[in-house]
């Protein structure tokens, strides 16, 4: 797997509640009948993956029968507002997710226990260096995922336009995007968020650098930059719907392509479940590159909160999690992310599963993948740069011009 990383802080890789089992704000330690409570935090289970992390919930707690996991599943969206008030306020879980984005922050300000006498051999080598800090391990990878260019395989060929190959190229993709938008039809040809996390894969690339290697400096305000962010503003309101339309709004891009309504999509994996009864045929291709192929990796790990009070349970439910047969089975079956063992016989049967049909392309974007920059401003860097990426496909600002000011922001963060 060759990764390129866009800085060295990036490593080597790089409210609606839903809960099986609604823990106390603050952990007594014990339940009621004397076992040990576990709390757990996570996103990655909302909306449609409740029942399988229950039965992994459920297999764990029949081999650990003196522990209690208790789950709160939170909105993505609302997921890291409310985890930092509980850590700051002292009601962190227990246990609890975090994408690889977000860890960085949370080693480095002690909120994160050490962890002791991991295996590491269980997991595959980048997924599990990711998830150390100074030498020190501070969570597992639970999953990883990463993104494909999805196709309504019906609007393609109901318009006679050539499918996509793993060989394309971004102008490919345009000519395609422009021979299948039909806007009195409401059907558009492509859509690719105009974002943070879809602008650092765009800019690697067009072999384009993020970060310095050192991470101290924005370098992205560049020629390389400049065409990143084009090609994806470019697409605004001609092959792609605009914010007016209702892009940018929760589920907008995936309600329209459910509909039959898009013809290409930026999306991940995590999809394919959701699309697995869609009304029409569908498929998926390695994204289209510019000047080299970058696919977008994004990992989630497991950690244990330094205020833990049973840090030896914590660690054997995340271990548990992030490991198992049970969990690489039902992450498989229920097209849930993949699981990051490093016994790959054991991910053959996400090969065989029928929709969608070129599954392969998941594995051959890992080929050339790219992860996001990391700093511990994170959040704030990622709000910086689609703030102004957003102000220039509204037209309220030159394309250029939003490019300085990201560049002038995240430098503003790193400083």
């Amino acid at each position: 797997m060759r990764i390129r990383t866009a800085a060295a802080a990036a490593g080597v890789l790089a409210l609606a509640l839903s809960a099986c089992a609604q823990g106390s704000a603050t952990n007594p330690g014990t339940s009621e009948d004397g076992k040990t409570v576990v709390r757990y935090m996570n996103f990655s289970a909302n909306d449609g993956n409740e029942e399988n992390l229950d039965a992994i919930v459920s297999a764990f707690e029949k081999d650990n029968s003196d522990i209690d996991v208790q789950v709160e599943t939170v909105p993505y969206a609302d997921y890291f507002t409310k985890l930092q008030t509980a850590v700051a306020g002292g009601t962190a879980p227990d246990t609890f997710e975090l994408n690889y984005e977000n860890f960085v922050t949370y080693a480095k300000n002690g909120s994160l226990a050490e962890l002791s006498g991991v295996d590491k051999s269980a997991y595959q080598a980048s997924l599990v260096d990711a998830y150390a800090s100074d030498g020190k391990q501070y969570g597992l990878p639970e999953s990883f995922s990463n993104v494909v260019l999805f196709y309504n395989k019906t609007l393609f060929e109901q318009k006679g336009v050539a499918l996509p190959t793993a060989d394309w190229t971004w102008a490919d993709e345009q000519a395609a995007a422009a021979q299948l938008t039909d806007k009195a039809a409401g059907v558009w040809g492509d859509y690719q968020p105009v974002t943070y996390n879809e602008f650092y894969k765009a800019l690697a690339q067009t072999g384009g650098e993020f970060l310095s290697a050192d991470g101290k400096t924005a370098m992205f305000d560049s020629p390389e930059g400049l065409k990143a962010a084009n090609w994806l503003i470019g697409k605004n309101g001609t092959t792609m719907p605009t914010e007016a339309d209702g892009a940018g709004t929760p589920d907008f891009d995936s309600k329209l392509f459910a509909d039959g309504k898009l013809a290409m999509w930026h999306s991940g994996i995590w999809m394919f479940g959701a699309l697995a009864e869609a009304p029409f045929e569908w498929d998926v291709v390695v994204e289209p590159g510019d000047t080299e192929k970058a696919s977008a990796m994004f990992v989630n790990g497991l950690v244990v909160s330094s205020a833990a009070k049973n840090t030896e349970a914590a660690q054997k439910w995340i271990t548990f999690l992030s490991s198992s047969d049970i969990m690489t089975t039902t992450r498989l079956d229920a097209s849930w992310e993949l699981p990051p063992v490093a016994d790959q016989s054991k991910l053959a049967p996400y090969l065989e599963q029928p929709k969608p049909a070129n599954r392969q392309a998941v594995f051959d974007a890992l080929e050339a993948t790219v992860l996001p920059p990391v700093i511990e401003r994170q959040q704030e860097m990622q709000d910086a740069v689609t703030k102004e990426l957003t102000e220039a496909a509204a037209g309220r600002k030159p394309v250029a011009q939003a490019l300085t000011d990201a560049q002038a922001a995240v430098n503003g963060l790193l400083g």
